[in-house]
């Protein structure tokens, strides 16, 4: 019973900081957020490298990745179609690579360790970019449709 009264206003915290996330993070990571064109290939292997070994080879994710671990965190989640990868727009996923969930929710405001590291010492801005296509790539059409008008709106909003 103690697990339920205090897992159900975790799910409920999580659930509101990505819809925030999603709706008020801006891209001002500079001009990087696009790219003219992508390499899958590339993005399958560099992702292979450097995010298979916490979200899967599969994509699949860490096991339990909606509920918070001892440490607060939440796990590795999936970016397969069964994830939250798709819910938001390009310049979001590129900034939360390149700088990691710590120092980009810091920019907002938000104090908040995610367990997602930063990439920009490692990976180019082209190698994240596709790395994300790569990701988008293993989406069924109807997922990539949703989440490519969510970074069109983004766009047209101006964040990024």
């Amino acid at each position: 019973m103690r697990y339920l009264v205090w897992s159900l206003p975790i799910t409920v915290a999580a659930a509101a900081f990505t819809y925030w996330l999603s709706t008020s993070a801006s891209s001002d990571v500079g001009s990087a957020s696009r790219a003219e064109s992508y390499d899958i290939e590339e993005g399958a292997l560099l992702y292979a490298e450097n995010c298979a070994s916490c979200h899967g080879a599969g994509l699949e994710g860490q096991p339990e990745w909606r509920t918070p671990g001892a440490d607060g965190r939440l796990p590795a989640p999936p970016h397969d179609e069964t994830g939250h990868t798709w819910h938001h727009p390009d310049s979001l996923l590129f900034d939360y690579t390149k700088l990691g969930g710590a120092t980009l929710l810091a920019r907002q405001g938000v104090e908040f360790d995610s367990g997602m590291p930063g990439f920009a010492d490692v990976l180019t801005d082209q190698r994240i970019h596709n790395i994300l296509a790569f990701i988008r790539s293993t989406w069924p059409d109807r997922i990539r449709e949703v989440q490519a008008a969510r970074t069109e709106a983004d766009e047209q909003r101006g964040e990024n």
